[in-house]
This record gives C-alpha cells, structure tokens and sequence, in this order.
C-alpha cells in the first residue's frame, strides 16, 4: 500500500472542447477533498489545472501552486486558488519542486505541457529516479492515441511491456484514485536485456 497524502496534476490551462474534461478535473478535486489529499499543481488557475485548483481550495484542501518567474502574471493567475504559491525561477525548478512535494503523479488532458510533465516523471519511473505512482487519468478516451503510441513502442522493442503496465491508466476519478493506493513499482532494469 502507497500513504498517498499529496498528487501533482497535470492538465490543460485551456477547458478544451469537450466538456466532460472540465467537469472530471472538478471531480478529481472534490475526490482529494473526500480522501484528504493535497495537491501540486503548475500555479496557473486557468483552465483545467484552475478547475482542479479551485474545486479542492473550495472544499478545504491543501493545494500548493509552483509557477516559474516568467508566468507569474495577472493573466496567468487570475484569482487565488491555492493555501502557498512557489515562484521558481525556471520551469526546470518548477517541475523539480513538484516532483519532490507529490507522492503520486496524475495527467488529465492538457497539451504539449502535460504531455512533457508526465512523460519526464514516467522516464524517471523507468529509469528508478522515483518509485511513485504516474497515472493517466483517459477521459472520454483522450490518451488513447498515446496508449496505442506507447504499445507501438513495445512492439518495436524501444519500451518494456512492464514499464507500460507500470503506467496506471483509468477512465474515471474514484478508480484511478484507488489504483494509486495499491500501485507496485516492481520494474525490470530499463538497460538490461
């Protein structure tokens, strides 16, 4: 079992089209809230990242905002949706700052932000850097490219099988959550045959 007291989340600074996106991040925020877990977010509070942020601060919960130097701007935070706020001084310092404060990683839809935020903490999974939970929260079946992508990538003998099945994947909050509590990070050695 994994004492999960804190998730960093990766999402959209846009809504996106559809609107189930934003309606599953204000879910994800009131399920922390139930389940007492505090969240890392990138500090922004637009989009589907302020929709999570705003959904926990709301109802009580923790939620701690690292946003770099560079963003930290009235059109990027346009109202306060977090208990601390960090200003780090480059993204790279952003993304080590949340990485150290989560237990556990999750990407909800987003673009090519959060697609690089989780892909990096993924690697580090693979490669032992970490040994916490990295899921993909699939709504309405947006990481199915990426899934398909990452099988490909099996097939082709770039990525183990065991390090994709690593990778927690669920359609809805309350699984996903629960999936994070009983997650095993037993991997093979990435460099060894």
């Amino acid at each position: 079992m994994n004492n999960i007291r804190t998730l960093a989340v990766f999402c959209g600074s846009s809504n996106g089209k559809n609107p189930i996106y934003e309606m599953t991040a204000r879910q994800l925020g009131e399920a922390m809230s139930k389940k007492c877990l505090g969240l890392v977010y990138g500090g922004g509070n637009r989009g589907l990242m302020g929709s999570v942020a705003q959904s926990l601060y709301q109802r009580g919960g923790n939620v701690i905002g690292v946003l770099p130097e560079a963003l930290n701007r009235p059109d990027v935070r346009m109202h306060q949706v977090e208990d601390t706020l960090i200003i780090a001084s480059s993204m790279h310092e952003r993304k080590q700052t949340m990485y150290d404060l989560a237990d556990a990683f999750v990407a909800l839809p987003g673009g090519i932000g959060t697609f690089e935020e989780i892909l990096e903490v993924y690697t580090w999974l693979q490669l032992g850097y970490h040994h916490k939970p990295v899921a993909l929260l699939n709504v309405a079946g947006f990481y199915d490219q990426l899934l398909a992508f990452l099988q490909h990538s099996v097939d082709e003998g770039f990525l183990k099988q065991d390090h994709l099945h690593a990778l927690i994947v669920e359609q809805d909050v309350e699984s996903l959550l629960a999936r994070l509590v009983t997650w095993n990070a037993d991997l093979s050695d990435k460099l060894r045959q």
